[in-house]
């Protein structure tokens, strides 16, 4: 299964040069002029997890397969874009068809990149394009209304429940506040989904910075941690010029030694590939063998047959059980047939819901 992040925000903060850096590749176009990016770039990236290290040497693995994320490249997005400004549509459109947004914030000073307000800050260009999400969900969410108000009347009960739940979506809009701050029961969460609205998805801010700020920040990125807490949102900061200079060395030695000389102890970008693994509410489990150990990304919350057609389909059409060992039991005990010996193998049925660093080993019969 796919899991994606559209890196958005406003033209010229430095999306497209972040996206390169990420995916290591030049298919982002990056200029100082609005709407270099027009059709959506997609990159997979990998998901940097030292435990997998451990996990092939005890399994004397010969290969090792980590697991990936997608990220999309989107094009700014500019002030009445939900009403179409900059081609504002085909772009909210594009948004709409990820599960997490990566909104970038210029937080730096430079005379030689023009802003299209022409005033650098952070908070405020958020703001913007937070204004245009939430236009966009009421203009949606009052069309749909009409609709459900009908066969709500013809006593249709989910179109009943979606109306009331549309009616409190509505209101949380038009207060300013984006719909991911509505407080769901368990049944309303399929409803809410369903509903496709752009600030329904998990947001991570990135705070782009220049070289001397990649470590400790600076007042703008305090300005936008603090705009983040309000919102229980996520915030990272990277410098892009760094990332993308970081992305040309080939050496694994020679990027050490340059982080190194930037005060820096990993590339800004791990961080970023993490949270947008946690900003997608995401799990990982292993599976370790002679011939490889490799990474599975499931959503949290996931039962075993279900992260067995993970690997193939067969595994959760014909599950029998779930061979599990903790990574931490597995590592410190030297590996399977000895944490095994120990007691730390459990056999898990169907019922079973994943914890992370799972290492499972998966039964079935097709």
């Amino acid at each position: 299964m796919g899991f994606n992040c559209g890196i958005v925000g406003l033209p010229n903060v430095g999306k497209s040069t972040l996206f390169n850096a990420l995916t290591a590749t030049a298919a982002a176009d990056a200029a100082n002029y609005p709407f270099c990016t027009i059709e959506p770039n997609t990159g997979q990236v990998t998901v940097p997890d030292p435990r997998l290290e451990k996990l092939a040497a005890l399994a004397g693995s010969d290969r090792i397969v980590p697991t990936h994320l997608e990220f999309v490249d989107i094009a700014g997005l500019v002030a009445g874009a939900s009403r179409g400004e900059g081609l504002g549509n085909q772009f909210l459109g594009h948004i709409r068809a990820v599960d997490a947004i990566v909104h970038v914030l210029r937080c730096f000073e430079d005379d030689d990149v023009t802003h299209v307000a022409g005033l650098v800050d952070p908070v405020a260009d958020a703001q913007v394009v937070d204004t245009e999400l939430m236009l966009a969900d009421l203009e949606s969410l009052e069309r749909r209304a009409e609709g459900l108000t009908k066969r709500a009347r013809g006593a249709d009960r989910e179109a009943a429940a979606t109306l009331a739940l549309a009616e409190r979506a509505i209101a949380v809009l038009r207060d300013g506040t984006p719909a991911r701050a509505l407080d769901l029961g368990a049944l309303e969460k399929p409803l809410f989904r369903a509903l496709q609205l752009l600030t329904a998805k998990p947001v991570l801010y990135v705070c782009n910075v220049d070289e001397g700020a990649a470590k400790g920040g600076n007042a703008m990125t305090e300005a936008v941690a603090a705009m983040a807490a309000t919102q229980g949102a996520g915030m990272v900061i990277i410098s892009a010029a760094i990332e993308a200079e970081v992305a040309e060395l080939g050496d694994a030695k020679e990027r050490a030694a340059f982080l190194a000389e930037m005060g820096l102890e990993e590339p800004g970008l791990n961080r970023l590939i993490r949270e947008g693994y946690r900003l997608l509410g995401l799990i990982t489990f292993f599976t370790a063998a002679p011939n490889e150990t490799r990474a599975w990304t499931v959503p949290a919350g996931t039962r075993a047959p279900q992260a067995a057609g993970c690997i193939h389909t067969d595994f959760e059409r014909g599950f029998i059980a779930a061979d599990t060992i903790g990574f931490d039991d597995y590592v410190a005990l030297g590996g399977e047939q000895a944490a095994k010996a120990a007691g730390k193998m459990r056999t898990e049925g169907k019922d079973y819901v994943l914890a992370e660093a799972d290492v499972i080993e998966f039964k079935f019969n097709v």
